[in-house]
C-alpha cells in the first residue's frame, strides 16, 4: 500500500470512527433543574491507532455561558487531516443540539452538516454535496453532542449500569443504535490505571464490533474505543488532558481510595 494510500485510508477510518462509535442516550427525560448535572469542560488528547499508523486527535468542550456548549474535536496526518465542530444547548439533562460540522483536509476534503431549527419537523443535513431534509423527533442528536448526552445522563442516573438508545442525524438517514453494558473494567492508560464503565454498540453485521470505555470518576469522559471493521481494529486511546482546569491524573489521585 503507498503512503499517500495509507494516510488517506486511516483518516477515512478517523471519518468512520465518529459514525462507528455512535453511542449515546437518545431521548431522556430531564430532571429538575436544581437537581440537573452539568458539564465541565474539558481538554483531552488521544492517541489513535490503525494499520501501524498513529493520529493524535484533539478534543476539547468548551462553555461558552448561558447554558451554551462548544464541541470540537480533530487531528492530522502529514497532509491530511479532519475538523469537526458541535454546537449545543444543555437544558435540565437534555442536549438540545444547534449545528454540527464536519471539514476534511487535505487529500480528503470532504463536509458534512446537521442543523436543527428550534419547532421544525425537520433536520437539515448537508452530505455528499446534497441537502437533505431528514425528519426531526424529541432526542434526535448530532454525532458529536450525542456523546455528551452520554455523559449527561449517565451522570443523571442512580444506576448508570444500564443499556442505552440513541437516534442520531446523521447523513441522509436517522439512525437508531443500541449501547450495552457490559460490566466495570480496569484500563491502565499513561496517567496510571483508571476504572472505566465499558459499553458495546450493536451491529447488524456480525464482523463488525464496537465498544467504548467510560471513566466515572472523570464524569463518564471517554478513555478508549475500538472498532473492527474488516478484520482491521481501530483503537482510540487517551494520553492526557484536563478538567475544570484540574489536570485528569490530579483528579485521578484525589479520586483514589
Amino acid at each position: 500500500m503507498g503512503c499517500s494510500t495509507r494516510h488517506r485510508w486511516l483518516l477515512t477510518a478517523l471519518l468512520g470512527i465518529s459514525a462507528s462509535l455512535i453511542l449515546s442516550t437518545g431521548q431522556v427525560v430531564a430532571s429538575e433543574p436544581g437537581d440537573a448535572p452539568s458539564l465541565q469542560p474539558y481538554l483531552a488528547e488521544y492517541s489513535t491507532s490503525a494499520r501501524g499508523m498513529t493520529v493524535t486527535l484533539e478534543r476539547e468542550l468548551k462553555d461558552e455561558g448561558d447554558g451554551r456548549y462548544t464541541l470540537t474535536n480533530g487531528g492530522k496526518l502529514l497532509v491530511v487531516g479532519f475538523h469537526e465542530v458541535a454546537v449545543f444547548d444543555v437544558v435540565g439533562a437534555q442536549i438540545q443540539p444547534k449545528s454540527y460540522i464536519y471539514q476534511g483536509t487535505g487529500l480528503i476534503n470532504r463536509r458534512r452538516e446537521v442543523h436543527f431549527t428550534p419547532g421544525s419537523e425537520t433536520v437539515r443535513s448537508f452530505y455528499k454535496d446534497e441537502w437533505y431534509d431528514l425528519p426531526y423527533t424529541a432526542g434526535t442528536l448530532d454525532r458529536m453532542s450525542q456523546q455528551e448526552q452520554l455523559r449527561l445522563q449517565l451522570l443523571s442516573k442512580e444506576n448508570p449500569r444500564e443499556n442505552l438508545q440513541v437516534r442520531i442525524a446523521d447523513g441522509k438517514r436517522i439512525r437508531d443504535y443500541e449501547l450495552v453494558y457490559m460490566g466495570e473494567e480496569i484500563l491502565d492508560t499513561p496517567m496510571g490505571p483508571v476504572n472505566t464503565f465499558r459499553f458495546e454498540r450493536l451491529h447488524e453485521d456480525p464482523d463488525r464490533a464496537s465498544n467504548m470505555w467510560l471513566a466515572p470518576d472523570w464524569e463518564y469522559l471517554m478513555v478508549k474505543t475500538v472498532h473492527v471493521e474488516d478484520d482491521q481494529p481501530i483503537e482510540v486511546m487517551l494520553k492526557e488532558g484536563s478538567m475544570g482546569g484540574e489536570p485528569l491524573a490530579t483528579l485521578l489521585k484525589a479520586a483514589a481510595p
